[in-house]
């Protein structure tokens, strides 16, 4: 069934960010500047922001925490950017594409996919802005490696991600096989769209992608 389901967020990826669909923001007046992928966030956003020690295995070498079984993410919280946002959940609309958050303040998890904490690559969306105005991921291209995602979920646990790396892609370019690709672990995948703005189009050139691997779990507090 894993197999299936990845197989599935992959061909709907092609469809949605490859072709550019994905906008991140509904037809905002003005783009803000493209967003860099490379540059850090300033110091003030990482102090509180040390990434989660690995759970050990007993003879002190690090280890990942075992993948959780399928529960709800009801919660994001990215300290690094300032981020605090509850979830829609995210499916597939009348032409078979993914949806798209409908409040810009909140953010998505895909649910045809698999559910933070899960093995594989649970995928949130989130627009970067919205007639104009910042939205809930307009920062999400400052994070870094080493950064925190946590995310509550219905059972009562928190898994904690730290950012791998944090990649831009043209649309037209966007990697499917890479972020939806089958993993042994439990993976986050944040997204949203970057680059210049198009008024004719009413998109955005690129895609932001946030690659995290799970390294804790907690019961929520």
């Amino acid at each position: 069934m894993l197999l299936v389901a990845c197989a599935a967020v992959a061909l709907l990826s092609c469809v949605v960010l490859a072709a550019g669909l994905w906008r991140g923001g509904d037809e905002p007046r003005t783009a803000p500047p493209a967003p860099s992928v490379t540059e850090p966030a300033g110091p003030e956003a990482r102090a509180a922001t040390s990434p989660p020690p690995k759970e050990q295995d007993g003879s002190g070498h690090d280890r990942s925490p075992a993948a959780l079984g399928r529960s709800t993410p009801t919660k994001v919280t990215i300290p690094a950017i300032d981020v605090s946002t509850g979830l829609e959940e995210l499916g597939l609309d009348d032409d078979g594409a993914m949806d798209t958050p409908h409040d810009p303040d909140l953010a998505g998890w895909y649910t045809p996919g698999p559910a933070p904490g899960q093995v594989g690559p649970a995928v949130v969306a989130g627009h970067v802005t919205w007639n104009g105005a910042r939205a809930v991921f307009y920062r999400l291209s400052e994070l870094a490696p080493g950064d925190t995602v946590a995310v509550d979920r219905a059972d009562g646990r928190t898994t904690a991600f730290t950012v791998d790396r944090v990649e831009q892609y043209p649309k037209n370019e966007f990697p499917t096989v890479e972020v939806y690709r089958n993993l042994d672990h439990a993976g986050l995948r944040l997204i949203t769209c970057a680059g210049d703005y198009s008024a004719a189009e009413h998109r955005y050139a690129d895609n932001v992608v946030v690659y995290a691997t799970l390294t804790r779990t907690t019961p929520t507090a």
